[in-house]
């Protein structure tokens, strides 16, 4: 039988650090008896817990506060500069990296190009790149607590597995552990849109919501799920494949294989392959062959590239509507590439929403449309690692005993 979480001391003291750094981190400057009194712990074991964490340089002690009659509280932070992460995009040619500091503070990043896609030869290159990013921030091996890695595709982050990748044809490879064996720190890998949502969970957008979706849209349509404060991943990492549920059946040939599929009618390829069409037709006078230059032919008032757009939209806002009806969130995060489309999608996406979600839910619900560069997946990759420094043993425990 397994031990008890209460008769379990290692256990006990693991979630109260946990609940003392989640304290500090959320309210930046704060005195032992103010994190006493919030987490219910004894004055005794925060002070105690505290100069564990000083003393792993995740914590100091910032500034005096201000006195209520007595001695002046000493105050406390997470120290951003205790050690620093390495956050990686792999894509179908290159390798995006970024090293942060402890808040996720981008501190350098660079780009790695891919030549040999076979798992050992991004494997290498990814621990090519994480020394790059090492020795260009002039940080030691030694200050590195762990690597995230982000890419497309169903990836088993509990056992560091990509199930399935889109772009290199792999099935079932441990890159986990290819990619440790290179680096020697710990490794945590995950599908590209989950580490947006760690990000925002703990640094963005959605820090202090528990119920939450990150949609992406871009080269493709992705999810990231976060129920009742918890990410949730799927039997083995495929929840959230948004752009391969089936909307048109016997529709456009997708590469999944299906047809029909979301993203073949609101991806930014697809958008641009029905602006070509529209090209050969007649009905644009020339032809994009950028997102950003479909959206010119819009603003410009060409009739067929704004209804190009406002179709994606209605789409989007239709799936998205489904996604609300079904998880109740409080905020939808949507972001990626695509949010370059501009209002004519967006629009139209809001419009859709309107008419497609249960009234009672959707004034529960936030839109955020957030414009984010191609650096902010490495910084969601980075959120992996960081997600362990934050995340309580407890909610780690549950996640190894359900998988």
């Amino acid at each position: 039988m397994a031990n008890s979480p209460v008769g379990n001391r290692d256990l006990i003291r693991a979630i109260n650090r946990s609940k003392i750094l989640n304290t500090i981190k959320s309210y930046g400057l704060i005195p032992r008896a103010e994190i006493a009194r919030l987490t219910g712990l004894s004055p005794a074991t925060v002070t105690g817990i505290t100069a564990d964490l000083i003393q792993d340089n995740l914590v100091f002690e910032k500034e005096v506060g201000d006195s209520s009659g007595g001695r002046r509280p000493i105050m406390l932070a997470i120290n951003p500069h205790g050690g620093c992460v390495v956050g990686i995009k792999v894509m179908e040619d290159h390798a995006l990296g970024a090293l942060t500091d402890l808040e996720a503070s981008l501190l350098v990043k660079q780009s790695f190009p891919l030549t040999d896609t076979s798992p050992e030869g991004v494997s290498l290159a990814v621990g090519e790149l994480v020394v790059e990013l090492l020795r260009l921030s002039a940080n030691p091996l030694s200050s590195l607590m762990g690597v995230g890695v982000g890419l497309a595709g169903i990836v088993d982050s509990g056992q560091g597995i990509v199930c399935q990748s889109p772009f290199f044809g792999w099935t079932d490879v441990p890159l986990r552990e290819l990619i440790q064996n290179r680096v020697h720190v710990p490794v945590y890998i995950d599908n590209d849109v989950n580490t947006l949502a760690f990000a925002e969970k703990w640094f963005g957008a959605g820090q202090g919501i528990n119920d939450f979706l990150v949609v992406t849209f871009g080269r493709g349509i992705g999810l990231g799920i976060v129920v009742n404060g918890q990410f949730h991943h799927g039997l083995r990492g495929g929840a959230g494949e948004l752009g391969h549920t089936v909307i048109r059946p016997g529709g456009e040939l997708c590469a999944c294989g299906k047809r029909g599929c979301l993203e073949m009618y609101v991806s930014e390829p697809a958008m641009l392959r029905q602006a070509s069409e529209a090209f050969n037709q007649g009905q644009l006078a020339s032809q994009p062959h950028t997102p950003e230059e479909l959206v010119a032919l819009a603003e410009s008032g060409a009739a067929p590239a704004r209804e190009i757009l406002v179709q994606a939209g209605q789409l989007l806002g239709q799936s998205i509507a489904n996604l609300i009806n079904i998880f109740n969130p409080q905020c939808i995060l949507i972001n990626g590439e695509g949010v370059r489309a501009g209002r004519w999608l967006f629009d139209a996406m809001r419009a859709s929403i309107d008419e497609h979600t249960l009234p009672s839910l959707r004034q529960d619900v936030s839109i955020l449309v957030e414009p984010l560069g191609d650096d902010a997946w490495a910084r969601g990759a980075a959120s992996l690692v960081l997600h362990e420094l934050f995340e309580s043993p407890i909610n780690r425990q549950r996640d190894s005993e359900i998988a």
